[in-house]
């Protein structure tokens, strides 16, 4: 008798066992050829029965069949209409179809049609293949996305994700948020943390999130590095700087930071020997643009600290294709060879 109650109890326990997991625990790892692809989607502004924002979900599905990625990042400014959660689930429900693991990261305009960016995560973390931690109790975490080793054996890179917030509420200072001291504070402990796990030595990392740091202004006033891409408008970044770049350069981890934000601007530019890249306009015709819309690629490569880069546009291809570093370092012009005949 008691060994006829234990079977459908056990089989209850293995049922659960394959179930698919969700919040973040889904691995992710590269491949046995060492290549892991990110594709980045930004700025899409879905509008809810609004003609003007189907070129929006078209793109998201050309891009995503197009390039396969591993995972998809979305760098904010997804909802533009009210109801809020039904404008944001269109968009979910069109990136879930596909089947990729995905984060959201939120913009600045997210927050405006009636609902938290609390409110929003909890809705984005029900979707299907959503790789968003629990929030344990904040209202919209930074978070680290480690990929695996392609034998699943360590940890072989890093993602950081982070929320860039929306405006300025300090007095007398107008503008958009920057990033603060807490999650400045927060981003060298996890980088610490998985440096100590790594024998010392910093993984190979990426950062993304929505609106782009002071550096990306610095970098233009300095004119000395190689910009690849289109700049089409200022960069509209906080005024206020609390020092991630800094942080980021010194610890030795982050190779590029990826944002969006700026729609008439999809350019990469090195700064400091970190890549400072924007990602393509993935929206319709719902707010200003002047770029086809699209999105960025990037392949990571296990064990190395390089990545390639380029945009997809919607119907047109590839462009702009580099790679980290050597596509941004200038030759030693000293070193070139003295020309011959042949060269005439």
């Amino acid at each position: 008798m008691e060994y006829k109650r234990i079977i459908p109890f056990l089989s209850l326990i293995a049922a659960l066992l394959v179930l698919p997991v969700k919040g973040g625990a889904q691995e992710l790892r590269f491949h046995q050829n060492g290549e892991f692809k990110i594709l980045q989607l930004t700025d899409i502004h879905y509008k809810l029965h609004n003609p003007a924002s189907q070129p929006a979900l078209w793109n998201i599905d050309e891009m995503i069949r197009a390039e396969q990625p591993d995972l998809i990042v979305i760098t904010g400014d997804v909802v533009y209409s009210r109801p809020a959660d039904s404008t944001l689930q269109v968009v979910l429900d069109r990136v879930a179809a596909h089947g990729r693991p995905f984060v959201l990261l939120f913009g600045n305009h997210d927050e405006e049609r009636g609902m938290t960016n609390t409110e929003l995560y909890d809705i984005i973390r029900k979707a299907p293949h959503c790789l968003m931690p629990d929030r344990a109790g904040q209202p919209s975490p930074d978070y680290t996305l480690p990929i695996l080793a392609h034998d699943g054996s360590r940890t072989a890179a890093v993602l950081y994700c982070m929320d860039s917030h929306n405006h300025s509420t300090l007095p007398g200072v107008k503008g958009y948020a920057w990033m603060t001291p807490e999650q400045v504070v927060w981003y060298n402990r996890e980088s610490a943390r998985y440096t100590q796990a790594n024998s010392g030595t910093p993984l190979p990392a990426l950062a993304f999130f929505h609106i782009p740091l002071p550096e990306y202004s610095y970098a233009l006033a300095d004119g000395n590095d190689i910009l690849v891409g289109h700049r089409m408008e200022k960069v509209c970044c906080p005024p206020l700087n609390t020092g991630l770049f800094a942080s980021m350069r010194i610890r030795g981890d982050v190779m590029g930071v990826f944002c969006g934000h700026d729609h008439d601007n999809d350019y990469s530019v090195m700064y400091h020997d970190i890549l400072l890249a924007y990602g393509r306009f993935s929206g319709g015709n719902t707010e200003y643009n002047h770029l086809p819309n699209g999105a960025r690629v990037i392949v990571m490569k296990e064990g190395q600290r390089s990545f390639d880069t380029w945009i997809r546009v919607r119907k047109q291809g590839i462009e702009n294709k580099t790679t980290y570093p050597s596509s941004y370092v200038k030759d030693n012009w000293k070193a070139r060879p003295l020309p011959t005949s042949a060269d005439e």
